[in-house]
């Protein structure tokens, strides 16, 4: 699995979903698990804990999480948190 299958996944599951994600580190050749970063936005977090957004994504990636991927930091975001993110780095 690679980083551009996770954010398939993770679209096509959660609705209105925009998924950017990436491998901040290199993987080791060693072993086969993978450690991705995914930045995601969708009005489906809007009233929900970090933790019911972070399960969303989780079970996006079913059974993946415990065969294909090692690791998975998240950032969930409501599309009015992230603008008002983004206009934060901007200034």
């Amino acid at each position: 699995m690679n980083a551009a299958d996770v954010e398939t996944a993770i679209e096509t599951a959660i609705e209105d979903c925009e998924a950017t994600v990436t491998t901040p580190r290199a993987p080791d050749p060693d072993h086969e698990d993978q450690h991705f970063a995914a930045v995601v936005v969708s009005p489906a977090f809007g009233g929900k804990s970090l933790v019911q957004q972070h399960e969303l994504v989780y079970d996006a990636l079913g059974d993946a999480m415990t065969t294909d991927v090692h690791a998975m930091e998240i950032k969930t975001y409501t599309p009015e948190e992230y603008e008002r993110l983004e206009g934060e780095e901007v200034e």
